[in-house]
């Protein structure tokens, strides 16, 4: 893990967590890289000032926890997404960072897997081993170094 990064914790379905891995296994990609993919996707459309809020809570208990690693400049997206999922925003309970990745990632799951596998592949480049624009995870047991 790279010292800047960012570690959070999720809560997912199983069905949402085996998605999750299946999405990242066939991009030859890292968990945590797609997480971050899924959350360039839809927090533009959940932070647009206009957009509605989710009426669904999040699943608080949610048997999968998922540990990722996500860049600072997208992680410190996350708490004013929490605050934007307040309902109202006075509400005692204010979602936190991880509820909020929890929100937008169930959000994102919740499309037909075969249009997140073909966003991905393009938003990569159409080639799945191109590797040059991800981050080396060594924490995750496949990584390699990006090539020069």
């Amino acid at each position: 893990m790279e010292s800047d990064e960012v570690m959070l914790t999720v809560r997912l379905t199983t069905a949402e967590r085996t998605l999750l891995r299946r999405l990242a296994h066939g991009h030859r990609g890292d968990v945590s890289e797609v997480v971050a993919d899924a959350l360039l996707d839809v927090l533009p459309t959940l932070l647009a000032h206009n957009a509605p809020r989710p009426t669904e809570q999040p699943a608080r208990f949610a048997p999968c926890a998922v540990t990722v690693w996500l860049p600072p400049e997208l992680a410190e997206l996350l708490p004013a997404l929490a605050a934007h999922l307040a309902q109202p925003p006075t509400a005692p309970a204010t979602p936190t960072p991880c509820t909020a990745l929890a929100t937008a990632l169930h959000l994102w799951l919740r499309q037909d897997p075969a249009r997140l596998a073909a966003g991905l592949h393009t938003l990569h480049g159409g080639h799945p081993h191109a590797r040059q624009h991800r981050p080396y995870y060594p924490h995750h047991p496949h990584a390699r170094p990006a090539a020069a």
